[in-house]
């Protein structure tokens, strides 16, 4: 867990906040509009995945921020939150956990922004309170449907967390969350300094504080995770969120999810929701191309 007030070199500059109310201290980032120019004022939901934090949008949340309020939480086991040890870093939990603090909150008209398990998790809002959610963002990540191939299993990503590699690195990403990130799909790293590995570094200092790490791909195949998105993702359920608008981003150079899945899923819920591509992209788009991914959100805003 990072400390309340670390700013990262002023890269962070963001009020920390906290909701105790899961029985840890959950740290999020709520950013109000910055403009007062006439317009609606919507509410992004920004959900990470892994290995990160909140910080993955820093570059984003002033974009969005000339839209409306800006909320971005940190996950159990990550960021700024707490990583308790009386948990089992289920998918259930940290969607709980999610619910939970939307409901705090009293979040409504959300637009969801979500990449990696940050799909998952943050898709289900939608799922369980549909009436909150006016549209989703998807990036990198699968909130339901079918692709005509699952070849996730086939993924280098996923073939390496089945190696006897898999453990001893995760559990040590206070040394290896570069290694790992370059692992999954992360091209564009010229900006790539001290601060930014400190930033991601910093949340897991000891082999225990990597659990919430070592969990998240570990759920990729577990079956109370299958089972417990089939209960959520009920025929009603899903039908009220395909009638959600929603938009797809994929990095080309994603070494976790393929993109004929990730595109094949996305389209068997939207079949005429946009899909943007991008060529010398990886699975994390927000160090990637911040720019490019902050205007096809904020575009697509505009347009729904």
């Amino acid at each position: 867990m990072i400390e309340p007030d670390e700013t990262f070199d002023g890269t962070w500059p963001y009020q920390p906040r906290f909701f105790d109310g899961n029985g840890f201290r959950m740290h999020y980032v709520d950013q109000p509009r910055e403009t007062t120019e006439p317009g609606r004022d919507e509410t992004f939901l920004c959900v990470h995945g892994e290995p990160t934090w909140g910080y993955l949008y820093r570059n984003i949340i002033p974009r969005l921020a000339e839209f409306g309020r800006v909320v971005v939480p940190d996950h159990m086991g990550f960021g700024k939150s707490e990583t308790p040890d009386d948990r089992r870093y289920t998918i259930e939990e940290h969607c709980d956990n999610l619910e939970r603090l939307v409901l705090e909150l009293d979040l409504t008209g959300i637009t969801l922004v979500m990449q990696d398990w940050g799909g998952p998790i943050g898709s289900s809002i939608a799922y369980l309170h549909p009436d909150r959610v006016s549209r989703l963002c998807i990036m990198d990540a699968v909130v339901g449907g079918r692709a005509p191939n699952n070849s996730v299993r086939e993924s280098p990503w996923f073939k390496w967390v089945n190696s006897d590699a898999f453990e001893p690195t995760i559990r040590n990403l206070n040394s290896t969350a570069l290694s790992v990130m370059k692992r999954v799909g992360f091209e564009r790293t010229s900006h790539v300094d001290e601060t930014w590995v400190r930033a991601y570094a910093s949340p897991f200092p000891t082999p225990d504080a990597c659990i919430a790490a070592l969990r998240f791909p570990q759920c990729i195949a577990d079956r109370e995770t299958v089972d417990f998105l089939k209960r959520i993702r009920t025929p009603e359920a899903t039908a009220a969120v395909r009638s959600k608008p929603a938009m797809y981003v994929h990095g080309e150079e994603d070494r976790a999810i393929p993109l004929d899945f990730g595109v094949g899923c996305f389209r068997d819920l939207w079949p005429a929701g946009p899909v943007t591509t991008l060529p010398g992209v990886g699975h994390f788009l927000q160090e990637d191309a911040p720019k490019t991914v902050a205007a096809l959100i904020t575009q697509f805003v505009q347009m729904t």
